[in-house]
């Protein structure tokens, strides 16, 4: 054997053991991140409350003084009474003045009763109601990943992205800070 052909062998032996030694290191080195498949993000309903006004007329009732309308029954009362006592004579005109008192009484009842009713005034208010806006918020994620071969599924509160790091071999699940 020649010279340059042993030296040709030995460089050639050299390289290959450096090339099986570095490919073998990226095969036994431990990975520093974990593949993501999939990230599912999980929702949920959130109600979100606005206040809505507008101004309104209202129509309120005033505050009814005589509730048993009392001055109704006795002014009419009085005017049946008077009107009564024009019809008839002897006692029939007794008869015709009670008869006319309580007529007058409960005419002068109604009478009242619907003047208190119609007794209003109106304001304009500002009313408001609540009327609520719904939508889904992210909650978190189920994300599935592959590391070393194996597939399975954790729960974040953010999106990791193609990769989730690893620290120490384990998932670093700390969410990434904005600077």
């Amino acid at each position: 054997m020649n010279k340059s052909m042993l030296i040709g062998i030995v460089l050639g032996a050299g390289v290959a053991t450096a090339g099986g030694a570095i490919a073998s290191y990226k095969i036994f080195k431990e990975p520093d991140s974990a593949e993501v498949l999939k990230a599912q993000a999980i929702t949920k309903q959130v109600k979100i409350p606005h206040k809505e006004c507008e101004d309104k007329t209202v129509v309120h009732q005033r505050e009814v003084k005589d509730e048993n309308r009392i001055a109704g029954k006795a002014i009419g009362a009085v005017l049946g009474g008077v009107l009564g006592h024009q019809v008839g004579g002897g006692n029939g005109k007794k008869v015709a003045t009670v008869a006319g008192a309580v007529a007058g009484g409960y005419a002068g009842d109604r009478v009242q009763d619907n003047m208190q009713k119609k007794d209003t005034y109106t304001t304009v208010e500002n009313v408001c109601t609540t009327t609520y806006e719904s939508r889904e918020e992210i909650t978190g994620y189920d994300v599935t990943y592959k590391l070393k071969g194996k597939e399975s599924v954790v729960r974040m509160s953010y999106d990791p992205g193609a990769k989730i790091p690893l620290k120490n071999g384990q998932l670093d699940l700390t969410p990434p800070t904005n600077q």
